[in-house]
C-alpha cells in the first residue's frame, strides 16, 4: 500500500524500542518506553505557511503524543504534522 501525506504532513516509520540495556538486562515489552524517534518515509508538499524541512530518509524526533498511528504492510507508521517534529538526528 502506498500512502502519500497531504499538506504539511509527514509519514514516518517508528524506530524499534530498545529491548536490552547497555549492561545486558532484558527489558520486558510492557516496561519499554515509547520511542519518539522515527525515519521519514514520505513528505507532503507543504503549505504557504508551513514549509517541509525534512526529506525521505531523515531520522527525526517528535512530540510524545503526536501523530496518527497507521499500519502499512503490517508495520507501524505515524502521520505527523510538520510542527510536531522537534529535531533532525544527525550522525
Amino acid at each position: 500500500m502506498k500512502v502519500k501525506p497531504l499538506a504539511d504532513r509527514v509519514l514516518v516509520k517508528n524506530d524499534k524500542a530498545e529491548t536490552k540495556t547497555s549492561s545486558g538486562i532484558i527489558i520486558p515489552e510492557a516496561a519499554q518506553e515509547k520511542t519518539q524517534t522515527a525515519t521519514v518515509v514520505e513528505v507532503g508538499p507543504g503549505t504557504e505557511k508551513v514549509k517541509i524541512t525534512v526529506k525521505n530518509g531523515d531520522r527525526i524526533m517528535y512530540d510524545k503524543y503526536a501523530g496518527t498511528q497507521i499500519k502499512i504492510d503490517g508495520e507501524d507508521h505515524l502521520i505527523l504534522k510538520m510542527d510536531d517534529i522537534i529535531a533532525i538526528i544527525e550522525k
